[in-house]
C-alpha cells in the first residue's frame, strides 16, 4: 500500500485506520549536533542556509504545518520551498503548478525521484512535507513532526528578530501532552473517521474526535491560544485541521456532528489564527478541496468538488482579543 499525503490509497474494509508513521528519520541540526529532544534514528545533517528545499503542498495539512512555521520564523530566505500541485496519482506528488510541470530548483516532476535518488526502489509512501538536499537532489527527511520542531530549535540563528517562541521551555511538558492529544484525537482523528473500514470503527473514531473537540472548545473558553496568551506550535498543529474541517472533513470524512462554525470558541480561535500573518496566506481552499475530493476516489468516486463553503467567513471578526 502506498501513500501520498500520509493517508491510505484505499479503505480497508472491516478495519480501522492505522497511520503508518515510518519516515526517513534524519534530522537537520546546528552543526549536525545530537538534538536535545526527540529520536536520532537516522543521519544528522548540518544547518546550512541555502542548502535545503522544503517540498510542501498547500493541500496537505501536515505540509501546511511546515509552511506556516517557516513563515512565522522568517526562514523564507534560508530554506527554499517547492509547492506540488493538489492532485496526483498513486506514484507521487507532482510539480504541476510549475512551468513545464518541473520544480525549478530540483528539476524533477515527481517528488518520488528525490526519494529514489537516495534510496533506489524506495518502498514506502512519497509524503509531504519532504526536505531535499539541493546539492544532490536527494531526500533528507520526511519525518514531519520533527521538521517543524527543528525549524525552531536548530535554525534559531537564522530566525527573524520578531519570531515567536513556538516552544516555550516552561510549557514544554504540558504542550507535549496537548500536542499528543491533538495529534491522536483530532489531526489523525478525522482520518480515522474518513478511512474507517467498518461502521464500528467509524463510530468509535467519530466519538473520540468530538470528545477531543469538546475538550478544546472548553479549553479555549478562557485562553486565547492553546497554551495561553501567545501562539505556539500547538496552535499551528491544531489550525491545519480546523481550517479544513468544514470544507472537507465535515462532509467528505463524515465528521458531521456539527461544523466548526457551530463551535463558538474553536471557530473564533481558528479565525483569529487565520487572520494572523503567517497562517491565512498559506491556505488555499481550492487546492485543499481538489486534493481530498479528487485524489480520494475510493470515498468520492465521482470526483465532484463542492463549491462551498464561502471562504469569506474566515475574515469576519473573531472577538478573541480580550482573552489572556
Amino acid at each position: 500500500m502506498t501513500t501520498s499525503d500520509h493517508t491510505p490509497s484505499y479503505v480497508e474494509k472491516g478495519k480501522g485506520f492505522d497511520r503508518d508513521m515510518t519516515y526517513v528519520p534524519d534530522r537537520i541540526t546546528a552543526g549536525a549536533r545530537t538534538p536535545e529532544h526527540g529520536p536520532v534514528n537516522g543521519e544528522l545533517w548540518p544547518v546550512e542556509p541555502g542548502r535545503y528545499r522544503l517540498v510542501a503542498a498547500r493541500a496537505c495539512p501536515w505540509a501546511n504545518r511546515a509552511i506556516i512555521v517557516r513563515e512565522l520564523l522568517g526562514l523564507q530566505d534560508v530554506i527554499s520551498i517547492g509547492l506540488p500541485g493538489p492532485t496526483h496519482d498513486q506514484r507521487s506528488w507532482t510539480f504541476d503548478l510549475d512551468e513545464g510541470g518541473v520544480d525549478p530548483v530540483l528539476g524533477i516532476h515527481f517528488l518520488k525521484d528525490a526519494y529514489e535518488k537516495r534510496f533506489p526502489g524506495y518502498p514506502r509512501g512519497i509524503t509531504v512535507p519532504t526536505i531535499v538536499d539541493e546539492r544532490t537532489g536527494e531526500i533528507v527527511t520526511n519525518d514531519f513532526p520533527w521538521i517543524t520542531h527543528d525549524f525552531f530549535h536548530e535554525w534559531k540563528e537564522h530566525h527573524a528578530p520578531d519570531a515567536p517562541d513556538l516552544w516555550p521551555a516552561d510549557l514544554r511538558e504540558e504542550m507535549d501532552a496537548v500536542n499528543k492529544r491533538v495529534f491522536t484525537e483530532v489531526n489523525n482523528g478525522v482520518y480515522r473517521c474518513g478511512f474507517a473500514g467498518s461502521q464500528e470503527a467509524y463510530e468509535d473514531a467519530y466519538d473520540r474526535l468530538f470528545t477531543a473537540l469538546d475538550w478544546l472548545e472548553e479549553r479555549l473558553a478562557t485562553r486565547r491560544y492553546l497554551m495561553g496568551s501567545a501562539i505556539t506550535e500547538a496552535d499551528v498543529r491544531l489550525f491545519t485541521t480546523l481550517v479544513r474541517f468544514d470544507a472537507v472533513y465535515h462532509g467528505h470524512f463524515k465528521c458531521n456532528r456539527n461544523k466548526l462554525t457551530e463551535m463558538p470558541n474553536l471557530w473564533g480561535y481558528a479565525r483569529d489564527l487565520f487572520q494572523t500573518p503567517g497562517f491565512g496566506e498559506t491556505v488555499d481552499f481550492d487546492q485543499i478541496k481538489a486534493h481530498y475530493y479528487v485524489v480520494h476516489s475510493d470515498i468520492n468516486p465521482t470526483g465532484i468538488v463542492p463549491k462551498g463553503p464561502d471562504a469569506a467567513v474566515w475574515q469576519t471578526p473573531h472577538g478573541r482579543e480580550s482573552l489572556a
